[in-house]
């Protein structure tokens, strides 16, 4: 098993970039596909309809969220911790994908910067404009 660690700056509020996290039609908008969702401890979720899905262990508004991942393919589930931090007028995202399976380790590694996080910066820059 692998980890991921990665820092993004995202030009939006820790607010703002916690939603979009965490708020079903905001992940239906970045992601383009269903989503189930809720910003509390213990709440089941599923993205990309269902492919990837868990449950949130730790949540601080607007300033982290903990995460239990599991694809149906890995024969265990792997974690995921979101940090965000105020700059300026940006956020410092900084997460840590834990358990992550070396088979998967590229296609999950490329998916937070393209389908994620990417997703994410590409629907809160549009929002500015």
């Amino acid at each position: 098993m692998s980890t991921i660690e990665k820092t993004y700056t995202i030009n939006a509020s820790p607010e703002e970039v916690f939603e979009a996290l965490v708020n079903p039609d905001l992940i239906q908008i970045w992601s383009g596909d269903e989503t189930k969702m809720d910003a509390v401890v213990g709440a089941e979720f599923s993205l990309w309809s269902g492919q990837m899905f868990g449950k949130n262990l730790e949540v601080e508004k607007n300033k982290k969220l903990v995460q239990e991942w599991c694809y149906e393919q890995w024969s265990e589930p792997s974690k995921v911790t979101i940090t965000i931090k105020p700059k300026s007028k940006t956020s410092i995202v900084t997460l840590l994908h834990e358990n992550v399976p070396e088979k998967s380790l590229n296609s999950i590694s490329d998916g937070w910067d393209n389908y994620y996080f990417g997703a994410i910066q590409e629907m809160l820059e549009k929002v500015k404009k």
